[in-house]
């Protein structure tokens, strides 16, 4: 529960924050072995056939997803990040999203894609929010 004149996290819902978090575990889980590699098929054992890699790009989505994020959403979600990371604590929530804009250059899913702890970093940080996945990964459940 947040105390009084502590930050929120207004720039970004969380449900944006955790599908970043689902996609980009998501793609870390992948199979190295189901990547194709453009090898014939008989040498990795069918491998690209028996999965369903081929068909699907996790990474694609999770770019589209984040380029689709207004200027705002984007700022958050860095801020988001360095304070799971530790470089901000959540009252320096304003800070962080000051330095994420005036710090904003060149593609920000390339950025983020290259840091190999998103999805941990970005559920510390909504948990310094008192906030979680649980009911979005819930929701995304099969069956559900």
């Amino acid at each position: 529960m947040l105390r009084e004149n502590e930050p929120e996290m207004p720039e970004i819902n969380t449900d944006k924050v955790c599908f970043v978090v689902a996609k980009s575990r998501e793609l870390l889980s992948e199979d190295v072995g189901a990547q194709r590699d453009d090898s014939n098929p008989t040498d990795d054992r069918f491998s690209v056939v028996l999965t369903d890699a081929g068909d699907r790009s996790p990474r694609l989505e999770l770019v589209e997803f984040i380029e689709g994020l207004d200027a705002d959403e984007l700022d958050a979600l860095v801020a988001l990040v360095w304070i799971g990371r530790g470089d901000f604590e959540r009252a320096d929530w304003r800070a962080a999203i000051t330095q994420a804009r005036e710090r904003r250059e060149g593609d920000t899913a390339k950025y983020l894609l290259g840091i190999p702890l998103l999805p941990n970093y970005l559920e510390d940080a909504l948990s310094a929010f008192d906030q979680s996945c649980r009911s979005f990964e819930e929701r995304e459940e099969p069956g559900i």
